[in-house]
């Protein structure tokens, strides 16, 4: 046992330490790691630094380390793919930091409420009413758990194992989704025009069949474009009776149509663009909705939260949907395992799509996509460059084409980094059928200054200034 005391932490002293393994009854820390294998154990002495005793060092210390990092208070960014920079209000921060949300586990009648049954209630009827659907879960890890949950899901509901894919899907989530269905589910890429991005019809036609479980893109996509064939895609999935599931940036939907309205059965996405400030790859959450069936209800691995009557006449109360179902209920007869996940930015997200409000997000999505319209129209001038890529509308990313200039990706983005600008997302391995390309992200927080001066830091670096 430790004999450092920590005057900042609680419990650090030893006698501390000693009356709490006695009250769990245990001897020892090391009575808590017995289980584990022995040759799994590190047996030598881990190379670290002293303990720093006061808070303030530590801190310092921990802000210095901080402090080499390259962020966006620093840089002006055009990186998106999956985590984007959107404009956080003050507001947000201000109930997200509040105590009975940001220290209370996850919900549970031992740990007590502190309103988060109605806050998570809230939030997903919020996002239910965006998408079109009315069943709407616990906020997942992140978009990527999302569809893969959407995936087994499905396969549960018709008792298939192939799920089709668009092609153009983030292949990060595609990895997720592989590795979260296997070996149970066959994972198959249904091919996509190379001009346009938008599915080939006849691939899917093609491919779909009575073994299809269901059909899943995102719109807009990955790259950016609007994927305008939502319709047609949902026909040909369900004259197959397969399941369709659609991946959706919620950022849009104040400008794109609800996933709902043209024939997904499920829609999935990330809670990440509403008030999640980017935190070095995150912070993520997912969300999935379907209908309010029972069909789909029943299939539910996380948490859903409703609104009922009490025991008190008149007086309303938030609890928990159909538990029976869950892995919390029954680990052997849970539909799917489901942990503790992200319940707070589910929150979060709440607190700032009620502040939006619809037309908010009308404005939003209006405002994003001038400024993506803006930011091509300059861009293209640019010797060497070819933007657009894809000839279809797009929302918040766009590909540029850098194989006209000579250089690769990597070279031009490095060299913006002395311009103090975060280049777009290296394609050139994820879709090496467009070369030296690149994905670029404008949101609300790019002005037209900002537009103007990565136009004139591209042109620099292309013509070796």
């Amino acid at each position: 046992m430790s004999k450092v005391v920590y005057p900042y932490i609680p419990n650090s002293a030893p006698e501390e330490k000693a009356k709490l393994l006695k009250e769990i009854g245990i001897n020892s820390a090391e009575d808590i790691y017995r289980e584990i294998p022995d040759q799994l154990r590190f047996k030598g002495t881990m190379q670290i630094p002293e303990p720093f005793l006061s808070e303030y060092e530590l801190r310092r210390h921990v802000e210095g380390i901080l402090a080499k990092n390259q962020s966006c208070k620093d840089y002006l960014n055009f990186l998106g793919a999956g985590t984007w920079q959107h404009y956080v209000p003050s507001v947000v921060d201000t109930i997200a930091s509040r105590d009975e949300f940001l220290t209370a586990y996850v919900v549970g009648d031992a740990q007590g409420d502190h309103g988060k049954w109605q806050a998570l209630f809230e939030s997903a009827s919020m996002i239910g009413e965006m998408v079109g659907m009315e069943a709407v879960n616990k906020p997942t890890y992140d978009w990527a758990n999302a569809i893969a949950i959407a995936c087994r899901m499905a396969a549960r509901m018709t008792g298939r194992k192939e799920i089709l894919v668009a092609g153009t899907i983030s292949p990060s989530r595609l990895a997720v989704v592989k590795n979260y269905c296997k070996p149970d589910l066959k994972i198959e890429l249904v091919k996509f025009d190379h001009d346009t991005g938008l599915m080939d019809l006849d691939d899917l036609q093609a491919k779909v069949s009575a073994h299809t479980a269901a059909v899943y893109f995102e719109n807009p996509s990955y790259l950016g474009f609007v994927e305008i064939q939502g319709e047609k895609i949902a026909q040909i999935a369900h004259d197959s009776k397969a399941e369709v599931i659609v991946g959706v940036d919620p950022s849009s939907l104040g400008v794109i149509t609800a996933p709902a309205d043209y024939g997904a059965d499920f829609a999935v996405g990330e809670y990440q663009p509403l008030g999640l400030h980017m935190q070095w790859g995150g912070g993520l959450a997912g969300f999935v909705c379907t209908r309010d069936e029972e069909r789909y209800v029943a299939e539910y691995p996380g948490l859903l939260y409703g609104i009922t009557t009490s025991v008190k006449e008149g007086e309303y109360c938030f609890g928990e949907v159909f538990f029976e179902r869950t892995s919390y209920a029954s680990r052997e007869k849970g539909k799917d395992f489901i942990g503790t996940t992200t319940a707070l930015w589910g929150i979060i997200a709440g607190v700032y799509m009620a502040l939006m409000g619809p037309q908010g997000f009308k404005e939003l999505g209006e405002g994003i996509m001038q400024r993506v319209q803006y930011a091509v129209g300059l861009l293209s001038r640019i010797k060497g460059i070819r933007v657009p890529v894809l000839q279809s509308p797009c929302f918040k990313e766009f590909v540029i084409s850098f194989e006209g200039t000579g250089k690769t990706v990597g070279e031009i983005n490095k060299a913006l980094l002395d311009h103090h600008i975060f280049g777009g997302k290296d394609l050139s391995r994820e879709f090496p059928e467009y070369g030296q390309s690149a994905l670029y992200c404008i949101t609300e927080v790019h002005t037209k200054e900002d537009i103007k001066k990565l136009a004139i830091a591209l042109e620099q670096v292309i013509r070796g200034l």
